[in-house]
């Protein structure tokens, strides 16, 4: 018997008339609700959200550090296995002969300008460093602390937590996404990922539910990006002569979270307003010049040579280790200060809040991979959306960080780097660089990096914007009502600034780990559900059987899962 086509119809009820019209009622109120009481929440009582955030976080880290460490592992092996498979890889994420929308120019340029591009303005420097004063090994007495035999292990930590396991997690969505949506014609949103294992019921409180938990996760893991760079956005301004953001410790004061969100909130929702095609391309495509700038600076006049070494080797120790480093779960002995406490601790502080960050990211990223993805094979996505940005993670780490860590290692930066605030540290190494040849130098590589800094916080803002408005309009990805525009861009700034003024970016990791909590739970259900769509598919070509959207309605066949 020959298998019946797929399911290419689901129907999500939106409103016909009035303010919602055009979007869920179910999932636009009630995530906006959500997203309000915690605003509210953080804001009002700051200090009992504080503690309750913080109680929650506890209880995570000690109970699913292992979950999210292996279920980033099950994603980097599921989208490394489509690849590979044959059947998977030569499939298209559109319809029969479909070809691409962007360039890969520009689709890199925006994969890589939403999905990370911002953080390598942070971490690329902050985290070798990081790593190079503490990590496992030099917990274990392997290694010792700010030593050259250091570096490398430093590396391995870095590469991990930017590398094949943050692009797997946008890589399963988006390819989820962009699979039953422009494969089967199914909405542009993330319940349609699960049809193969949930079939029609998607289409009321099932479906409902599982478009909220997106929203949420997305928020709050945009949030987490946001603050971070609103505190270097704050520095920035701070060395370019702006004064009164910042604390003598290089955090920002409530006047300065004010000023930074206001800047970029306001501009990517005036960027949002103009969709895809023009404010975020524009804005993708001059943070990519931009970023290949600054990270030439580095090339040529950083540690040149030391960046090349941790590039290619931190490559071949990372890929030695990642089998090992994707399975180890450290347990803690609940002795405070004890080797196996140390380890514990240091890996909820890093790995597990990296993959909760990159998990409540997915939504946002993978629901604009799959937008700007359309018309590419499989096997193109996956190494496009996994290698490709890797790669230009370890290159901004290498160079970026590795110039910091040479500057710190053979003593000539005397702490000045390892002292700084972690988003201050790009800038004061570009200071010590620089202003010894020239203070105009120094203050035209600030005034540089502080404009790179905010197209990318614009990008990751006012693509967040569109894509829960595209969620909430029942995968809708045509124009959407100004006022939701407008609050979703009001609300993205607001929970950054009342998670900032309750906890600062602590606050802000703590309610992301918790919301990235049940949306790994629909990711990993993504992975079932995309594999049981390919395997079906390839039963249903050998058979005749229409698998696409287009030949489905050209057959006039019944859809069915």
């Amino acid at each position: 018997m020959a298998p019946k086509p797929p399911l290419s119809e689901l129907p999500i009820k939106t409103a016909d008339v009035g303010f919602y019209r055009g979007f869920s009622v179910n999932v636009t109120v009630i995530s906006k609700i959500i997203i309000s009481v915690l605003v509210v929440w953080a804001i009002v009582w700051p200090e009992w959200a504080g503690e309750v955030l913080g109680a929650w976080n506890a209880v995570i880290l000690n109970n699913f550090a292992s979950w999210y460490i292996w279920t980033v592992t099950f994603f980097v092996i599921v989208c490394l296995g489509l690849a590979l498979w044959p059947t998977a890889g030569r499939m298209n994420l559109g319809q029969p002969g479909e070809k691409p929308e962007f360039s890969n120019f520009s689709w890199f340029s925006m994969m890589f300008g939403a999905g990370i591009g911002v953080g390598m303005l942070t971490w690329a420097v902050a985290e070798p460093v990081a790593h190079f004063k503490n990590n496992p090994s030099v917990i274990q007495g392997v290694t010792t602390a700010l030593e050259a035999d250091n570096v490398r292990t430093a590396y391995v930590w870095s590469y991990l937590h930017w590398g094949l396991g943050a692009w797997a997690c946008y890589a399963v969505a988006g390819l989820a996404l962009a699979f039953f949506s422009y494969r089967r014609g199914l909405p542009l949103t993330i319940r349609s990922a699960l049809t193969p294992l949930f079939g029609k019921a998607l289409s009321g409180t099932l479906g409902h539910i599982i478009d909220i938990v997106a929203v949420v996760a997305t928020i709050l893991g945009v949030a987490q990006t946001l603050g971070f760079g609103v505190e270097q956005f704050v520095a920035g301004l701070t060395r370019i002569g702006i004064g009164g953001l910042a604390l003598e410790d290089g955090s920002a004061t409530t006047l300065g979270i004010i000023v930074a969100l206001l800047v970029i909130m306001g501009a990517s929702t005036l960027s949002a307003l103009s969709g895809v095609g023009k404010g975020i391309k524009w804005l993708s495509n001059i943070n990519m010049v931009l970023s290949i700038a600054l990270l030439s600076f580095f090339i040529l006049f950083g540690a040149t040579w030391f960046g090349a070494t941790a590039f290619f080797v931190g490559i071949w120790d990372y890929l030695v280790a990642l089998p090992g480093l994707s399975f180890n779960v450290y347990k803690s002995d609940g002795v405070e200060g004890s080797e196996a406490f140390l380890l514990a601790q240091w890996q909820g502080w890093w790995p597990v809040f990296y993959w909760a960050w990159w998990i409540a990211f997915a939504p946002f990223v993978g629901l604009f991979l799959a937008r700007i993805s359309r018309g590419r094979t499989i096997r193109e996505f996956v190494l496009g959306a996994m290698i490709v940005p890797s790669l230009m993670c370890f290159v901004w780490f290498a160079w970026a960080g590795g110039t910091a860590v040479d500057l710190e290692l053979n003593g000539n930066a005397g702490g000045l780097i390892l002292d700084a605030a972690n988003g201050d540290k790009i800038f004061a190494m570009t200071e010590f660089m620089l202003s010894p040849i020239s203070q105009v130098l120094a203050w035209g590589m600030a005034a540089m990096i502080v404009v790179l800094l905010m197209t990318f916080l614009v990008t990751s803002a006012d693509s967040a914007v569109l894509i829960v408005n595209t969620i909430n309009a029942a995968g809708d990805e045509g124009p959407k009502a100004r006022p939701h525009i407008l609050f979703w861009g009001a609300a993205l700034g607001l929970v950054v600034a009342g998670l900032l003024i309750s906890g600062g970016t602590g606050a802000i990791q703590t309610a992301m780990v918790i919301g990235a909590l049940p949306f790994s739970i629909v990711m990993v259900l993504m992975c079932f559900a995309l594999i049981k769509a390919i395997y079906n598919d390839g039963r249903r070509e050998a058979a005749g059987v229409p698998t696409t959207h287009g030949e489905i309605q050209a057959a006039a066949a019944t859809p069915a899962e």
